[in-house]
Order: C-alpha cells, then sequence, then structure tokens
C-alpha cells in the first residue's frame, strides 16, 4: 500500500500537470530551446501528415490537428512563448488564442479544409462551382537558402468579399422559353434566369503568407496557396502558385546537385604548390591543399560538397573547383629570364593542335 507521502506527490504531479495544459513542445516534436525556423518546419511537415483528410480511419484526427494548430500559434509568437514557458498554457487564457489560422500563412485555405482534399489526389475543386483566375509569380531565392532551407515571408495584399448593403443578381444561366406568336405559332428563344443573393464589396486586405525553402529545391519547383488566388464573386478564388528561381550567385554555379568553382592563383602557387579556405554556402570552410605543380584549367573534385539533394538531404553533389593562374604582368630582365630557364630546366617547344577536338 502506497505510504500518504506517495500519494500527495502523485496528487501534487497530477495536478502541476492540469495546470500546465497541453505539451506544445512535444506536440511539434521540438526540444524547447527550438529556433523559429525549426519550430516552422516542424509545423508544416506535420500538418500536410495530420491532415484529417489524410486520416480519416483515425478518430482523434481532428483534435490532434486542432492542437498543432493551437502549438504552432503559441511557439511562433516570441511574446506567447515566453509567458507558455513561464506560466503554461493556463498563463495564456488571459490574453487569447485563436487570433488568426496558423494553417492559412503556409497552405493558404487549408486550416479550414476550404477546397483541399488529400483523399482526392488533388486540390478537391468541384467542377460545378465557379472559380477565379489562378496566379502564378516567380519568387527569386538565393543559393544559400536554397543549400540550408529558410523560410521567406511574402505579403499578400488579396481582395476579399464583405457584405453590402442590398442584393444582386447571381448564379445567372439561360432557359429556352417558348413564345406563342398566334394560332400554331410558337417562338423559342433563351432568358437569363438568376438567383437573388446578397450584396458583396471586395475589400483588400493584407496578410502574411510563408513559404518553406527546403534544402535542394530547384529551379522551377511549385510552391501552392489553396485558393489564394483571384476572387469569383459567385464562386470560389483562384490558387496563387509561387515558382521557385535561383539567382545568380557571385561563386558558385549549380548544376542539378553539383557546384562548379574557380579559383584564381598566382603562378608561383601554381608552381611551389599553396594551401587555401573556400568559404562554402553555409558559412563552413573546404580545405584544398596542394602540393604539385598547378597548370590553368585544372579542375580537382570535392565529394559531399555539392548540393543537398531534395528527395534526400543525406546524399550531396560533387563540388568542382577549377584553377586559373593569374601571370605576372611585369617585364623580366635578361638575368631573370636566365634564372627562370635553368630553375625549370625546359626547352623552347610549341605544339600547333586542334583543341576543339581534345586533342
Amino acid at each position: 500500500m502506497a505510504s500518504p507521502v506517495t500519494i500527495w506527490f502523485l496528487v501534487l504531479h497530477l495536478s502541476l500537470a492540469v495546470l500546465a495544459g497541453r505539451d506544445f513542445y512535444k506536440i511539434l516534436g521540438v526540444n524547447r530551446d527550438a529556433t523559429t525556423k525549426q519550430i516552422k518546419k516542424a509545423f508544416r511537415k506535420l500538418a500536410m501528415e495530420r491532415h484529417p483528410d489524410k486520416n480519416p480511419d483515425d478518430p482523434g484526427a481532428n483534435e490532434k490537428f486542432q492542437d498543432l494548430g493551437a502549438a504552432y500559434e503559441v511557439l511562433s509568437d516570441p511574446d506567447k512563448r515566453k509567458t507558455y514557458d513561464r506560466h503554461g498554457e493556463e498563463g495564456l487564457k488571459e490574453g487569447g488564442m485563436g487570433g488568426h489560422d496558423p494553417f492559412s500563412s503556409f497552405f493558404g485555405d487549408f486550416g479550414g479544409f476550404g477546397g483541399f482534399h488529400f483523399s482526392s489526389g488533388g486540390h478537391g475543386h468541384r467542377d460545378d462551382i465557379p472559380r477565379g483566375a489562378d496566379i502564378e509569380m516567380t519568387l527569386e531565392v538565393s543559393l544559400e537558402e536554397l543549400y540550408t532551407g529558410d523560410f521567406v515571408e511574402v505579403v499578400r495584399y488579396k481582395p476579399v468579399a464583405k457584405e453590402a448593403p442590398g442584393f444582386r443578381k447571381c448564379n445567372c444561366h439561360q432557359e429556352m422559353q417558348t413564345i406563342q406568336l398566334g394560332p400554331g405559332r410558337f417562338q423559342m428563344s433563351p432568358r437569363d434566369v438568376c438567383d437573388e443573393c446578397p450584396n458583396v464589396k471586395f475589400v483588400t486586405e493584407e496578410k502574411l503568407l510563408e513559404i518553406e525553402i527546403e534544402p535542394g529545391m530547384r529551379d522551377g519547383h511549385v510552391y501552392p496557396f489553396i485558393s489564394e488566388g483571384e476572387p469569383h464573386i459567385d464562386g470560389e478564388p483562384g490558387d496563387l502558385r509561387f515558382i521557385i528561381m535561383q539567382a545568380k550567385h557571385p561563386v558558385f554555379e549549380r548544376k542539378a546537385d553539383d557546384l562548379y568553382t574557380n579559383v584564381t592563383i598566382t603562378l608561383q602557387d601554381a608552381l611551389v604548390g599553396f594551401e587555401m579556405d573556400v568559404t562554402h554556402l553555409d558559412g563552413h570552410k573546404v580545405h584544398i591543399q596542394r602540393e604539385k605543380v598547378t597548370w590553368p584549367g585544372a579542375r580537382i573534385r570535392k565529394k559531399n560538397e555539392g548540393m543537398p539533394n531534395y528527395d534526400n538531404n543525406n546524399i550531396k553533389g560533387t563540388l568542382y573547383i577549377t584553377f586559373d593562374v593569374d601571370f605576372p604582368k611585369g617585364e623580366f630582365s635578361e638575368q631573370d629570364k636566365k634564372d627562370l630557364e635553368k630553375l625549370l630546366k625546359q626547352q623552347s617547344s610549341q605544339k600547333v593542335y586542334n583543341g576543339l577536338q581534345g586533342y
């Protein structure tokens, strides 16, 4: 039989658990010292996995999805997170929660399941409902962002339908009507038939969209936001799609998962060897050491120093480094020329060949 002290500790533990409420860090699967970037990344990944449409056999899917949204709303806000860390979920009740839809900034009209259904294999727009136009925009991102991953914020000024006084014609369609012109004479002609709907007006609202640039993304990657396109007064908004495009980089050129760069060295370095570091896209150093002659156009490979593979970030491409030699610009004295000839021990020799054929 448990002692009174043990029972008292159990009661205290349960009381504290109730006071603390939900463990938002555990819900998102992040540590308590997680950065905002780590929190956003975890939220977006779990939101895709735990959407109720993707888990139809789980009776608790809706509750888990709501917990996920609540956890992100708190931990992504520095002030709310500070209050939560000190006083738990109970301490947030004074400030209130649920002021915005945390899912919409990542997916568009996603949190309310507005036209987004995983089980349908697409966005689930119904063909019988008119839609506004889709919008495609190019989003230029740096090679550094494509290497490490990042979140890019875009402010969207979106027309939103609001109720207005009066009524309007809506859902109009044509029907054929028959008119009797006389005995045995009839005429058929089309006419517009409309419903009467409450009047609306479009008001421009500001909305912050967050785009996750995942490591290894390539040019042309499409990042969709559901129902964030042009509105339709009698139907659903279209979609907004961002087309990821890589900005030109001053140091590296990307081809698939490989990176290419050039290093210019002095003639002295080319002849006697050298040692240097190349600063990579995330700041780490790639060490180069040459102890033999380096000729103009020489190329070395550094495996696993290229871009991360988009499908498997544990796999990385190759970094190719090509060397250019900066020859002296000044004039040599006759004595310098003799000394060089003696040092290099080479006879004067020239060869003419077709370089374009690889000889």
